[in-house]
């Protein structure tokens, strides 16, 4: 059974930080690349970070210098270090692994800024 399960969210202050979990199981996760999407209430789905099979990283200009993402594939987790938060980085995350026609999604985590 295909499972995608992202963790780590939660409130923080602004300036804080925060690390997202993203577990995959059921498929070969180190052949899919990866990436984390956010959504804010009201908006659309906003593509935030991506990490390929060999490692090579994507960043929006929104969160590049203050967010990271890395993989662990012994572990099949995916990580976004999120440090310097804002209050518009507020939303729900997903986490994402895809590969050719392929493509997964977890069921996100909610991620709150505010003082």
């Amino acid at each position: 059974q295909v499972q995608v399960v992202e963790s780590g969210g939660g409130l923080v202050q602004p300036g804080g930080s925060l690390r997202l979990s993203c577990a995959a199981s059921g498929f070969p996760f180190s052949t899919y690349h990866a990436s984390w999407v956010r959504q804010a209430p009201g908006k659309e789905r906003e593509l935030g970070a991506s990490i390929t099979v060999a490692g090579s990283t994507n960043y929006a200009d929104s969160v590049k210098g203050r967010f990271t993402i890395s993989r662990d594939d012994a572990k099949n987790t995916v990580y976004r270090q999120m440090n310097s938060l804002k209050p518009e980085d507020t939303a729900v995350y997903y986490c994402s692994a895809y590969a050719l026609a392929t493509l997964y999604w977890g069921q996100g985590t909610q991620v709150t800024v505010s003082s």
